[in-house]
């Protein structure tokens, strides 16, 4: 699309914004979380707090 392709060509493809090191951060940031649901016993509702 002529939009797009205009961004693309003002703004980069966005490939340069990202750090290289994004997907090791990203993937800890996944890890922890699960973590952290795990030790809440891997359910989606929890009750609420009063």
């Amino acid at each position: 699309m002529k939009i797009s392709r205009k961004i693309r060509d003002e703004h980069g493809d966005g490939s340069s914004a990202v750090p290289s090191d994004f997907d090791a951060a990203a993937l800890a940031g996944v890890q922890a979380k699960s973590e952290e649901f795990a030790a809440q016993g891997n359910r989606v509702y929890l009750p609420l707090a009063d």
